[in-house]
């Protein structure tokens, strides 16, 4: 192991060591649920993981960049009920139960459509609206254009804005 892993290790331990259990109990309190507190904790630290030696040191408060972490995988985790829980419900409405869903494709849709809901949201606005509108209300420019108050050629503009971003996303480029 090199020096510079060795500093990286030595730092995340130290973080780990001061840390975890105030982490822990401001995650049980927030969640109500020790077991669940607990796995945030965990995905936090492995987050922390990902930043470097320099990253690491260089953090004045290191509760505030957990807090933030764990903030931002809260919402993560909230988001993702949300779009599971429009999917079952989906599900439910169409009589499903002529189709058997196994657990691995339940959990294939669910991360494909938190994917795209996530592609969704880093848009801007009205690209998003636009898009949103012609590809799931099939809707036409003109109506578009109505609808946000827009000229049509600002339309195309959104949808291929909106178009360049998902493209972006899915093959791993630069936004």
């Amino acid at each position: 192991m090199s020096a510079n892993e060795l500093a990286l290790q030595q730092a995340v331990k130290h973080i780990y060591t001061h840390h975890h259990q105030w982490l822990r109990h401001w995650l049980r309190r927030k969640l109500g649920c020790g077991e669940l507190a607990s796995d945030m904790v965990q995905d936090t630290f492995c987050r922390l993981l990902s930043l470097s030696r320099a990253e690491l040191e260089a953090l004045q408060i290191p509760r505030a960049y957990l807090t933030t972490i764990a903030t931002r995988l809260m919402i993560d985790r909230s988001r993702r009920q949300k779009i599971e829980q429009a999917y079952l419900e989906i599900l439910a409405l169409t009589h499903a139960d002529n189709y058997a869903v196994s657990p691995e494709q339940h959990l294939e849709v669910i991360e494909t459509l938190t994917l795209i809901a996530g592609i969704l949201e880093s848009m801007p606005e009205k690209p998003r609206q636009a898009f949103m509108l012609s590809r799931l209300e099939n809707l036409t420019y003109l109506e578009i254009s109505q609808m946000l108050g827009v000229s049509v050629s600002m339309v195309k503009q959104y949808i291929a804005r909106a178009m360049v971003h998902c493209h972006h996303i899915i093959h791993g480029e630069n936004v």
